[in-house]
């Protein structure tokens, strides 16, 4: 399905990404899992004057410990490194901590505190491998930080999660402040999405940013089609993304997506359009290849290219 993390999400944090993960240690208790993710291709941007070059786009390690407290409680922690950034390129930071967060689980609901992603990240339908535009407005604001406190919580067939971060020193977002909430459910075979946020980036003149979205994705078996839309009141003046996408399964081992992403920046209008495939070895699923095309109708811009390989575990 094209909506954004809907279904795990619902699973609560404690196996979110660990469907593939391999199981280094499980006794007494206590579960720890590592999972891989590594990603890397040929990518000449859409614009103008851009040149080919080699990007470690999804180079990660996802280390998750589980222990079992009682028949309705688990205490989880999750440390992810990430080794992303562009060959060739010294500037670009090669190596950081990409989440590290400890909390309960209760079964329905999920409380975590650290360094993760805001309940904003969740929203979104753009398929693309990789974007020129914004994706959506939450990303554009701000989409996680360091001293975040999150919640995840399912409810029959609503999955609700809401997040604060806190206008620390340490935050990834500097010393902003923001809250946000996510809700999913399913309709009639119909996904749909709400996302909100408040976010004030604590520096002198700062006013409140309110961003709100929503979004809604059906699948009609040969295709799967979804749309959303997200805008950003700024003080002065609202700033727009909407994305519409649509997913084929052209055989059991490939697949294809065709998008657009329409981006208002107030002063400046852009729309980009981008097709992709992926390929995953039948004996192998965690094993793919793929490619993509993009361009965007700013002035002067040539076509975007990609294409890569991605190993997971």
């Amino acid at each position: 399905m094209i909506a954004k993390k809907i279904v795990v999400a619902a699973l609560g944090l404690t196996t979110v990404s660990m469907a593939q993960a391999a199981t280094i240690y499980e006794g007494n208790g206590l579960s720890y899992k590592l999972k891989g993710d590594w990603q890397i291709q040929l990518r000449q941007k859409a614009g103008a004057d851009k040149e080919l070059d080699v990007e470690f786009d999804d180079l990660e390690l996802k280390n998750s410990i589980v222990y079992t407290l009682n028949d309705d409680l688990k205490a989880f922690g999750q440390l992810d490194y990430s080794f992303d950034g562009e060959g060739n390129d010294s500037s670009k930071e090669s190596a950081k901590l990409e989440e590290a967060y400890v909390g309960l689980d209760f079964g329905t609901a999920a409380v975590a505190i650290g360094r993760q992603n805001l309940a904003g990240d969740e929203f979104g339908v753009e398929a693309a491998l990789e974007t020129h535009t914004a994706q959506d407005r939450f990303e554009q604001v701000a989409d996680k930080g360091d001293d975040v406190i999150r919640l995840d919580a399912s409810f029959d067939n609503v999955t609700v999660i809401a997040s604060a971060l806190i206008g620390a020193e340490s935050s990834a977002n500097g010393s902003g402040e923001a809250f946000d909430l996510f809700v999913a459910t399913q309709l009639a075979g119909v996904e749909l999405a709400a996302a909100y946020q408040t976010y004030n980036a604590n520096t002198a003149g700062a006013e409140d940013q309110n961003t709100w979205g929503i979004s809604a994705a059906y699948n009609f078996g040969f295709a799967a089609l979804a749309a959303d839309y997200s805008t950003t009141d700024t003080g002065a003046g609202d700033k727009d993304v909407s994305n519409l996408a649509a997913k084929f399964k052209l055989s059991p081992t490939t697949k294809m997506a065709i998008g657009v992403v329409k981006s208002d920046e107030g002063s400046t209008d852009t729309t980009e359009w981008y097709t992709n495939v992926e390929y995953k070895f039948p004996t192998q699923k965690n094993v793919s290849l793929f490619a993509e095309i993009a361009d965007t109708d700013e002035p002067n811009s040539d076509l975007g290219y990609l294409a890569g390989m991605r190993i997971k575990f």
